[in-house]
């Protein structure tokens, strides 16, 4: 692992989440992002996420300046024609709602941007493509302040790009969470095996994650395998980790460290989120990073990990595609008092007796054994079998809202490369 306490270019990086609703969103700023990036109900690459409405998009935007969070929008479809007409009051309702950022992955998406909502900084989305400093030089003498990176440069790469741009230019990175298959997510795969599902349009339904099987013209029905020496999921990308590399990721100069998932559930987006918080303010203090938060990314949901491109090729895993978690959520903290007696809601059922974790934004995980459950009436139950059923118990320590019970799971059998 890296050593810890070298120099950093970034005096304190963003740390960018994914919010793809208002529980993600609260779950994402409760734990510690300093920025979110969402979608409104058209033109983000996310159509099946929660996303948010008119009425709802200047709510969030609120809710998250109030907490001294930022709002990036995203905007980065690629839009037919016809769909263009709905621009102009799309792109003036989002600087009206306050946003800080709109993320464009088209150049005439851009040019509206600029027209239409001149006072909101414009970010380059991944899906660009951008790879070089020519291009980025170009990008932001027609306004941008922001290029989201391909995700196929190495650090190497991202080195030299930070030195032959502009300082002004910042630069954000994912850090975090799935990968595509297809060069910076520009895919046609879904669009042609569904006829209807376009991946630039945020309706992906990730074909590179089926398994594949060959079948003879004269043999209908009949399939026989095909794939690598060990599995048939032959386009099957791993997820990307980068916990343990974060100073590297400091040195080469990158602005803004950005989680994928804004599909994830809200308990993955404020546990990500605050294992990053935890190991960005650890290598800010010159100190190691704590073990247990880069454990708590084996807890979250994943398939097996790599360090993307930024240290070669990132390899696949084509046994399966199936994601793994070390634990899974439990119950929601509602609310909770001086001594520990909490109010919660159900996710998933566990008993009395279990082992658990309370999970918080303000140090590690916290083991204990389930005790003192009662329904909302002061009954006591041995178990939370209902959905979102409200119950109350008796916590190893008072917490705050939004702090999660959570099971663990057998330890997690897929390690990183």
């Amino acid at each position: 692992m890296a050593d810890m306490r070298m120099e950093t270019r970034i005096t304190r990086p963003e740390l960018l989440s994914p919010a793809g609703d208002f529980e993600r969103l609260k779950m994402c700023v409760h734990y510690g992002a300093d920025a979110v990036y969402l979608a409104g109900t058209e033109f983000g690459m996310r159509a099946s996420a929660g996303n948010f409405g008119p009425e709802e998009l200047p709510r969030a935007i609120s809710y998250a300046h109030d907490r001294g969070v930022k709002v990036y929008v995203t905007c980065n479809t690629l839009p037919r024609e016809d769909e263009l007409p709905r621009l102009p009051a799309y792109l003036e309702q989002l600087q009206d709602a306050g946003a800080d950022g709109l993320i464009i992955a088209d150049l005439g998406v851009f040019s509206l941007a600029r027209k239409y909502a001149p006072k909101v900084p414009v970010h380059i989305s991944t899906q660009l493509g951008v790879v070089n400093s020519e291009t980025a030089k170009m990008l932001y003498d027609l306004g941008a302040t922001r290029v989201v990176l391909a995700r196929e440069m190495s650090l190497e790469e991202i080195r030299a790009f930070r030195q032959n741009i502009p300082a002004e230019l910042e630069i954000e990175a994912f850090v975090h969470g799935a990968m595509c298959v297809s060069f910076s997510g520009r895919c046609l795969l879904s669009n042609y095996l569904t006829g209807r599902r376009d991946a630039n349009r945020g309706q992906c339904a990730q074909p590179c994650r089926w398994k594949y099987a060959l079948m003879e013209e004269k043999r209908p029905g009949e399939y026989f395998p095909i794939g690598e020496d060990n599995g048939t999921f032959i386009l099957n990308s791993r997820d990307m980790c980068m916990i343990e590399h974060l100073p590297e990721l400091l040195d080469a100069g990158i602005s803004s460290l950005k989680i994928e998932g804004r599909m994830k559930s809200a308990y993955y987006a404020g546990a990500v989120t605050n294992a990053y918080r935890h190991a960005i303010d650890d290598v800010l203090a010159g100190r190691e990073v704590d073990p247990v938060w880069i454990r708590e990314t084996e807890q979250l949901s994943h398939r097996p990990y790599s360090t993307g491109f930024y240290y070669g090729q990132p390899g696949q895993y084509t046994a399966d595609s199936a994601y793994f978690a070390g634990a899974d959520i439990c119950a929601v903290v509602e609310e909770c008092d001086a001594e520990g007696n909490a109010r919660l809601t159900q996710r998933n059922k566990f008993c009395q007796g279990d082992a658990i974790e309370l999970l918080t934004r303000d140090g590690a995980p916290i083991p204990f054994t389930a005790d003192g459950m009662a329904g909302p009436d002061g009954t006591p139950i041995d178990a939370t079998p209902r959905a979102m059923m409200e119950f109350t118990m008796k916590l190893p320590r008072s917490c705050e809202p939004l702090s999660v019970l959570r099971r663990l799971k057998e330890d997690p059998k897929r390690s990183r490369t």
